[in-house]
């Protein structure tokens, strides 16, 4: 397993984090029409992705802020070593070079898009999240990323570290923001 230079890790998140607040930013210019079409019907809109996202948002944003003012770290790690669970979840949800998923996986039914919702709506959450993701990765400059623990969406009793959590979070915005941008190439509007 890595080991990173905390800083360095926590810039690197930022960077990427920067990257789709932009791209969903430009997103608010296409119409709901062409955001929300499926390109096929087994596959998600664009629309449906950001949902997905947005769903695990409402959970590790609020989760990460709670511990992230709990923490009383005084002396913090300059290097943060993932565990070995969470280092295989950002493996897993970490697309390849090609931008292609290693592997496809089945999202649990708490966080599949159940119905569209206006298009606007939803990429606004989406840039909310961001950059509130954004803000808690500044806080976490000061915090033990190995000495923190959050529990993860699906089994809240299973707890990661927090550089763990905000690995995993954001390779997975980078997978399905990928996705989205997939599915909107891919669509014509009649």
């Amino acid at each position: 397993m890595s080991s990173y230079n905390r800083n360095t890790l926590i810039e690197d998140l930022m960077n990427q984090t920067e990257a789709i607040l932009k791209k969903a930013i430009e997103w608010q210019l296409i119409p709901h029409s062409k955001f929300a079409l499926r390109p096929s019907p087994e596959s998600w809109s664009a629309n449906e992705c950001l949902q997905h996202l947005n769903s695990y948002g409402r959970y590790y944003l609020p989760a990460i802020e709670n511990i992230l003012s709990k923490s009383q770290d005084s002396e913090t790690s300059n290097h943060f070593s993932p565990g070995w669970l969470g280092d295989y979840f950002t493996k897993l949800m970490t697309p390849a070079p090609d931008g292609k998923f290693s592997k496809t996986m089945k999202s649990p039914k708490d966080h599949s898009p159940k119905t569209i919702i206006e298009s606007h709506l939803v990429i606004a959450e989406f840039i909310d999240q961001q950059e509130k993701l954004l803000q808690l990765l500044k806080k976490a400059e000061k915090i033990d990323l190995g000495k923190n623990r959050v529990g993860i969406s699906i089994a809240p009793f299973i707890k990661l570290k927090l550089g763990d959590v905000f690995m995993f979070l954001i390779a997975h915005l980078v997978r399905h923001t990928q996705q989205a941008e997939r599915a909107l190439a891919s669509v014509k509007l009649k």
